[in-house]
């Protein structure tokens, strides 16, 4: 695998072979037009003075206007000079300059064009070396030329020695601007990639050990700002969450050993010596009762696992929240009517929630049972269920103590338990798992449930959304 600097590299250096490519290629094109039509150009001027220099004769006798040069003299200036010949329509010599010992090449098919009164040009070699032609047609200078053409040539090779240095010197531009860019490319983004590195190996040395530490390498800098803080957020929630389990097990070890303990003692201290049934049925009552707050104790832990994990599977349905609320209530009655504790229920039977009917039943359970636990004797706890804003709504209300106010923030946490300044001053045992499990099903159900003191005791309210419509 490739690494980033190598790719930005590689990709700066594309783009810029890409451009330069683009831009040799435009001035190659542009200084060889330049070049052509300048040729162009002298061919033409040249094509006019000889034209009109061989038609003025009188007798009709045709010479071409020449410089007086030697041989040696005339190789001289090869390059310079300009190379003519006369040709009838059939392709038969008629005069050629004195400077070449040859008949010019000639393409019969630009001559023919020729005469029929187009300028022509084309591209030949002669006496080995490239050569462009004109074919000017004599018959713009009257009748007695209507069959003449004149063929001007130039030899090219100053123009392709040009063009050829041409094409080095862009190519080596290209070769050496190209090598400094990928030099440069990678030379930038190792520097813009080590703060990066930096990060990465401080983020390393984090550990469980070090889960305290943050990252601080580049953390003024305005382009690492948001990826150092996005890494120290993250964590801060890791290092929450550890410190959550860790109290999480801890509290759950605390809350495993105190009925394991109390279920030992009962039974060795049944062992040291003989016992009447009554006393053996006291004694395994007891073991009984301390079994059943394990497997409550368990069974809740088990629960809030399964939502920690997005494994507590939801049986989706709809539920009419009164019919259900209203069961937990008649279950709950014999445990209030023992502390001489008043339920008073008011239902809406309008309010329905889509969920698990038996996640919503401890749900309720959970908070009314929480109520009559801590509402003292001769109190009342209130349950109402009614609709709201097309979802539905569900208030437990007692006439406990109410909830401190710095426990309010920490009423749903896990094994937090408000001790006696809840209970009145007694002890209600209690795993401290169910307003947590109560807070984990109403999540999953996608509501809300909120915790705040009245006048007298305290209020928990639990809000559900509207049920989804299935069409």
């Amino acid at each position: 695998m490739k690494s980033f600097r190598v790719r930005l590299a590689a990709r700066a250096t594309m783009m810029m072979a890409g451009t330069l490519a683009a831009l040799a290629i435009l001035t190659y094109a542009s200084v060889r037009e330049t070049l052509d039509s300048q040729i162009n150009a002298s061919l033409l001027n040249v094509a006019s003075i000889q034209a009109a220099s061989v038609t003025d004769a009188p007798a009709g006798t045709m010479r071409f206007h020449e410089w007086d040069l030697t041989p040696d003299e005339a190789a001289q200036v090869r390059e310079l000079n300009r190379f003519a010949q006369i040709w009838t329509r059939s392709g038969r010599s008629m005069l050629r300059t004195r400077y070449i010992t040859n008949d010019l090449p000639l393409d019969t098919t630009a001559l023919r064009q020729a005469a029929d009164g187009d300028l022509v040009w084309a591209e030949q070699r002669f006496q080995g070396f490239r050569v462009r032609s004109l074919y000017y047609p004599l018959a713009r200078f009257g009748p007695a030329h209507e069959r003449h053409v004149l063929q001007i040539a130039a030899p090219l090779d100053t123009r392709d020695r040009m063009l050829s240095r041409l094409k080095l010197l862009l190519l080596g531009i290209m070769a050496l601007v190209t090598t400094l860019t990928y030099a440069g490319s990678a030379w930038l983004a190792r520097h813009a990639i080590n703060p990066v590195n930096e990060i990465i190996a401080q983020a390393r040395e984090i550990g469980g050990g070090t889960i305290n530490r943050r990252i601080s390498a580049y953390a003024d800098s305005e382009e690492y700002r948001g990826l150092v803080e996005v890494i120290n957020t993250m964590l801060d929630r890791l290092e929450d969450a550890f410190e959550a389990q860790r109290r999480f097990t801890a509290d759950a070890s605390h809350e495993l050993r105190s009925p394991l303990t109390a279920l030992r003692g009962e039974l060795e201290l049944a062992r040291r010596r003989k016992r009447d049934a009554a006393e053996y049925e006291r004694t395994i009552d007891s073991a009984l009762e301390e079994v059943e707050r394990l497997s409550r104790i368990t069974e809740d832990l088990l629960t809030l696992a399964r939502s920690d994990a997005g494994v507590l599977v939801l049986r989706s349905e709809t539920v009419e929240l009164a019919a259900a609320t209203e069961e937990v209530v008649s279950r709950l009655q014999g445990t209030a009517v023992r502390k001489d504790v008043t339920i008073r229920a008011e239902f809406d039977d309008a309010a329905v929630v889509h969920g698990d009917p038996d996640l919503l039943k401890r749900l309720v359970w959970n908070l009314i049972g929480n109520a009559v636990k801590f509402t003292p004797t001769g109190g009342q706890v209130v349950v109402r269920v009614d609709r709201v804003d097309h979802g539905a709504r569900l208030q437990v209300a007692d006439t406990g103590p109410g909830i401190p106010p710095e426990a309010v923030d920490h009423i749903f946490e896990r094994f937090y338990q408000v001790n006696q300044a809840r209970t009145g001053g007694h002890s209600h045992a209690g795993t401290g798992l169910g307003l947590a499990i109560a807070r984990a099903i109403a999540d999953l159900h996608g509501a809300s449930v909120v915790a705040m003191n009245r006048d007298v005791g305290a209020l928990f309210t639990v809000r559900f959304p509207p049920p989804r419509v299935v069409g």
